[in-house]
């Protein structure tokens, strides 16, 4: 039998309920009034004062501009490759490293954990880090863009206390059945380890994805620009999208609100499919350091 509610509690929850209305909506509204200013006409726009809630007459001209030249288009596909390249590397480095870590009577495994915990303390700075990057060779290339930040300190370390609560007699009992640690890693602790992986694989791409900084730092092409630059240089310093007939026609508002859909849309279709992990892996991952 379910507990009764107390006179005090039916207005502690409709209070609770009100926030939590007031929380959505203020996180719906904004992208909302993105996606309908992307969608409206000129006039709509104009008389609206620059943002619009919902479309008179949607259309898709925005979008039909914005990849109309090959700015946005290749800008998009420099962030895919750079995305899953990086997201790929950087996940099987972090997985080798904290994997390595949490394994006893690793090759200096203690003075290693010192470094990474270090390095998740103390940032290099971005001086040296550019000075780095020059005297490597790597500038205006898009390795400048990946090899930096191939290995975040903290996913390092949340993915070792992951993988410190597996049962380690079960990687003991592989040991002793004369399993080496790569067909250990490969056949018993990484199907064990989805839910941390697809977690650090999230956090990873979504860093590449969004990642402007290094790119304003480190290229110099237009032609190398990543899609986060583009946006920044479009949408920030409010300069001109379009060049064709159709892009001018369009009020700039509607084609930087298109290009802001543009950018995250790739991470709205690729959360659900994470979403279930996400939860348990972090937790878990958190738990034990």
């Amino acid at each position: 039998m379910s507990a009764s509610v107390t006179p005090a509690a039916a207005p502690v929850k409709a209070a609770k309920g009100v926030v939590l209305t007031l929380c959505c909506l203020l996180v719906i509204l904004p992208f909302l009034a993105v996606v309908s200013t992307s969608l409206a006409d000129q006039q709509q726009v104009t008389e609206a004062g620059g943002y619009v809630l919902w479309p008179d007459h949607p259309d898709l001209d925005a979008y039909r501009a914005l990849f109309d030249g090959d700015v946005v288009t290749r800008a998009v596909l420099v962030s895919i490759v750079i995305t899953l390249v990086g997201t790929t590397l950087s996940l099987g480095c972090t997985t080798l490293l904290a994997y390595g870590l949490s394994r006893p009577g690793s090759f200096a495994s203690k003075p290693i954990l010192m470094l990474v915990l270090f390095s998740l303390l103390f940032s290099p700075g971005i001086i040296p880090m550019y000075l780095t990057v020059k005297q490597l060779g790597l500038l205006d290339s898009y390795w400048s863009l990946i090899l930096p930040t191939l290995i975040n300190a903290f996913n390092v370390i949340v993915m070792r206390a992951f993988f410190l609560e597996l049962p380690q007699e079960l990687l003991d009992s592989a040991k002793i059945d004369g399993a080496g640690e790569l067909t250990i890693l490969a056949r018993i602790v990484l199907p064990l380890s989805k839910a941390i992986i697809a977690v650090i694989g999230l956090f990873y791409a979504v860093g590449y994805w969004n990642s402007f900084f290094s790119a304003l730092l480190y290229i110099t092409d237009n032609a190398k620009y990543p899609l986060s630059l583009v946006l920044r240089t479009y949408v920030v310093n409010n300069a001109t999208i379009g060049t064709g007939d159709a892009g001018t026609a369009l009020p700039q508002q509607s084609l930087q609100m298109a290009m802001l859909v543009v950018s995250i849309l790739p991470i709205l279709f690729v959360y659900p499919f994470l979403q279930k992990h996400f939860a348990k892996g972090i937790m878990i991952g958190a738990v034990k350091g």
